[in-house]
């Protein structure tokens, strides 16, 4: 419906706020982004750290204080629908040249479904659907990506001294001739048996992405029709000796799994993010774009782009909604869509003994997962309220089931008064679809352990088990209740925490060894029998719990016995208390260009977290 033209100033002012707020939105995002660059070269951690949790809280303080103008200056609550409609328009007309122009979109939603009722949320008052391209959109004196040329093999050194030096990194580095020739090596051999191309290059993003300890340098090889990924990780060598060219990532799953969604998010300055999205997607095809917006800080635009790709599946699918295979938990209801690959989570509304953890607890513990650095361990969620649902895709029993566990949150309504009813959730969490650890570790032993392959996967998804629970620790998480049920096993293999109701800082923990019974009466007593206070573990009492298969056990006690010890916990505590900030590295020991030349951080028991 085209709105009824109106000589509406309040129309242009409602548009005008709402531009400036996105402006001032993205002009503090950016700079927090460009700092991270000093930040980096001083190896100021804590500071890289803090910044990273507080840029994530941007986009909602600058939404609530726009929406208090337009409420409290502009009357915006008040007015008219025809002005809405009108102002959306003026809106439009605002982003032409924008450069940021899907941001501007998403930020105009973020503001009026704040302010007015669900009715209203279709295309006549937000954007439902884009209106204006970001196809080779890019700032005219700030190219998202360079070319470099390096003509043959032979000038590959030069030219990556070159890339290097684009960047004009203040901190120098300990040996980079030395790292620039391990680097061309490596390079060649991933390119041997390609032919070299008149058109031979590579094209490196223009700024560098920083998350924890590292700077990466991202881009790409191009001969003829062939694209080769390229990311190499700089880091500071340990002693202050200068940085190093850490590793080299020359395909498209080392680029997934340093994007993951189980990863903290990076800090990239972007004129234009819509061209790093495209450029990266061009290295991650199957990644869906609202994960790589997500994976740059950009997490509302993530969000966006995630419910537009669901809302374009429902429409072109038919299956129904059901409660998610697998154990149930005490605090969250799961549901999900076979043939989507996410979950859908919300709290009950009521906890059985023996949980006695409160729905405010629950969700700080999810923001505390969206703020802290997940190592590639936690999965990222996206957090939405007000969904509505078709309610004809939901089987009969997940509408029991949420009407009985989460009924006040649970709301069935025509609210558009067509006869389609839908199913609304006040507050919902959304993760990737994960096989949960104990399913595949049935499967494994379903399909016989005397076989090669099933027992080979067994050990795998034990020992990356423990290796999962280790990351965690060098976080500064101790994720609780470890049960198989709480992890979940990706389509690469790795093992990730996604249970969140129990998580603690593992500094707030008090680690203790089971006291020794005193008589025989504690000996032969099956119940607890000792003083417990309300943070106090007892890594002792995980064997029981965990280890009950012979197969599942020999493979834990051979590599990870430790953390049945109090001594392997309070060993990260100490550590935690002295301030110092673990490696956790996002790639393989074999991709490694010098594998000794920093702090092994991730190594924990001879394992090598990655």
């Amino acid at each position: 419906m085209f709105p009824q033209r109106l000589d509406a100033p309040q129309a242009y002012d409602i548009a005008q706020a709402m531009m400036e707020g996105v402006n001032r939105h993205y002009q503090l995002f950016r700079a927090a982004s460009q700092a991270a660059k000093n930040r980096f070269e001083q190896a100021d951690w804590a500071g890289q750290q803090q910044v990273q949790r507080e840029r994530i809280a941007f986009y909602d303080q600058r939404v609530q204080e726009c929406v208090a103008r337009l409420t409290e200056t502009l009357a915006a609550d008040r007015q008219p629908m025809a002005v809405w409609q009108q102002a959306k328009l003026y809106y439009i007309g605002l982003m032409v040249g924008h450069l940021q122009p899907e941001l501007a979109e998403t930020f105009f939603n973020s503001v009026t479904t704040k302010i007015l009722h669900r009715t209203y949320f279709h295309n006549d008052f937000i954007f439902v659907r884009p209106v204006v391209s970001t196809e080779y959109l890019q700032a005219p004196d700030a190219p998202a990506f360079r070319a470099f040329y390096p003509a043959t093999l032979d000038a590959l050194v030069p030219t990556l001294h070159s890339i290097v030096a684009h960047f004009g990194l203040q901190t120098p580095f300990e040996n980079l001739g030395r790292d620039v020739a391990l680097l061309a090596a490596r390079i060649r051999q991933r390119l041997q048996g390609l032919t070299l191309r008149a058109n031979f290059q590579i094209q490196v993003l223009s700024s560098l992405f920083f998350r924890n300890k590292g700077a990466y340098l991202v881009g790409k090889i191009i001969t003829g029709y062939t694209e080769v990924a390229l990311a190499v990780p700089i880091v500071h060598a340990s002693h202050g000796r200068g940085l190093v060219l850490h590793a080299a990532l020359l395909d498209e799953e080392d680029l997934h799994g340093l994007f993951s969604f189980a990863r903290a998010y990076f800090m990239v300055d972007m004129a234009v993010p819509s061209a790093y999205v495209e450029f990266l997607h061009s290295l991650m095809p199957r990644k869906p774009r609202g994960e790589i917006y997500s994976a740059l800080g950009l997490a509302k635009q993530g969000k966006t782009l995630f419910y537009r790709d669901f809302l374009h599946h429902l429409q072109n699918s038919s299956d129904q909604f059901r409660i998610a295979p697998g154990i149930k938990g005490m605090v969250m209801l799961v549901f999900d869509l076979p043939s989507f690959p996410y979950v859908f989570k919300l709290i009950k509304h009521k906890f059985p003994a023996p949980k006695e953890t409160t729905r405010e607890e629950v969700k700080a513990k999810y923001w505390l997962v969206k703020q802290h650095d997940r190592v590639g361990r936690m999965a990222d969620t996206m957090e939405y309220s007000m969904v509505a649902f078709p309610l004809d895709r939901f089987r009969a029993d997940l509408v029991q089931e949420l009407q009985a566990e989460a009924g006040p949150y649970v709301e069935i309504s025509d609210r558009d008064g067509d006869g389609q009813q839908e199913l609304i959730i006040e507050q919902l969490y959304i993760e990737r679809r994960l096989l949960p650890l104990n399913v595949f570790l049935q499967e494994c032993m379903d399909a016989g352990l005397d076989n090669a392959a099933p027992r080979a996967a067994l050990e795998r998804a034990v020992l990356e088990y423990g290796n999962a629970i280790k990351d965690l620790v060098a976080a500064n998480i101790f994720p609780g209740d470890m049960l198989w049920k709480n992890f979940g096993v990706t389509r690469g293999g790795k093992v990730v925490f996604y249970d969140y109701d129990e998580i603690e800082y593992l500094s707030d923990c008090n680690f203790r060894a089971v006291p020794a019974p005193r008589n025989e009466q504690e000996e032969m007593s099956g119940e607890i029998w000792w003083r417990v206070g309300p943070k106090d573990v007892f890594p002792e009492t995980f064997e029981p719990f965990l280890l009950a298969h012979p197969a599942v056990r020999d493979v834990f006690m051979r590599y990870h016995a430790d953390l049945l010890t109090p001594a392997f916990w309070k060993g990260h505590q100490a550590r935690i208390a002295q301030g110092h900030v673990h490696d956790v590295f996002p790639y393989a020991r074999s991709r490694r260009l010098l594998p000794d030349v920093v702090h092994e951080g991730g190594m924990l028991n001879g394992l090598t977290t990655i």
